[in-house]
Formats: structure tokens, C-alpha cells, sequence
């Protein structure tokens, strides 16, 4: 058995990009940004922040081009690992998250997180790919 599934919270860090594929698929990249504290051998907080690419097709894309730098988001979708040679010559590995599901999280008065829309059907925005769980093989972000 093979999966591919990942789920991440966190921060938008900075507005969603969007450009068109040469099929006229929307396309939307945009980092995330997410972290976590923990206490060094001196027992000093020490805070890391892990930085993902996320990319979006489709309906997705134009529902994630709303949001802003700084939205709280949780996001689901698969992991692909590309490699590209540019001009210099050298090779590149890129990560990236192909977005799935995207769901704005927002602050209640008591700090508690809410997520958008809580019915399930309002919840978050879907995309098909046409591809199952491959995004479109006519152009990528370099």
C-alpha cells in the first residue's frame, strides 16, 4: 500500500500568486509557514519555522487568491517532488504541496480556532485535477 497525504496549519506568508497554465488552468502558489517551540539543552525557548510550497488548480485557486499574508489556514493535499536544471546548469529539487483542500481558520473572541464555514460542505473548496493526484503536466512554477 502506497499514500501520499499531507495536512498542514499555518500561516500565509505573504498574498497568493496567480498565473495561467498555457491550457487556461489558474494557477496559485503561495508559502506557508509553520512552527513550533521548544526548550534548548540551557532549557532556552527556541522557536523553528518550516516553510512549504503550496500550489493550486482551479476553483481552489481562485478561492485561495482571496486570502492574505498573515490568514491562518489548514490545508490538505499530496506531496510532489520535481526536478528541473535551470539556465546554470545545476540541478534543483523542489517540494511542493499540491493543494487539495484549503480551509480558512479564524480566531474566536476566547482564542479559540475556528474553521470557516463549519458545515463540512462550506468548509473548505475542492479541486479536481483531472488527474487524480497529479496536477496538470502542461507548465509549472520554476
Amino acid at each position: 500500500m502506497q499514500k501520499n497525504n499531507i495536512e498542514l496549519a499555518g500561516y500565509l506568508g505573504a498574498k497568493p500568486i496567480a498565473r495561467f497554465l498555457p491550457s487556461g488552468t489558474k494557477v496559485v502558489n503561495v508559502r506557508l509557514a509553520e512552527g513550533y517551540r521548544y526548550l534548548d539543552a540551557q532549557k532556552k525557548e527556541l522557536e523553528h519555522t518550516n516553510w512549504h510550497a503550496i500550489v493550486c488548480y482551479g476553483r481552489l485557486a481562485d478561492m485561495i487568491e482571496q486570502l492574505n499574508k498573515g490568514d491562518n489556514v489548514l490545508v490538505g493535499g499530496t506531496l510532489q517532488i520535481r526536478e528541473f536544471t535551470p539556465a546554470d546548469g545545476s540541478k534543483r529539487r523542489v517540494y511542493e504541496v499540491i493543494a487539495r483542500t484549503v480551509a480558512k481558520i479564524d480566531r474566536m473572541s476566547n482564542g479559540d480556532a475556528d474553521i470557516k464555514g463549519n458545515n463540512p460542505q462550506n468548509q473548505h473548496a475542492e479541486v479536481a485535477t483531472g488527474g487524480g493526484d497529479h496536477a496538470p503536466e502542461d507548465g509549472w512554477p520554476l
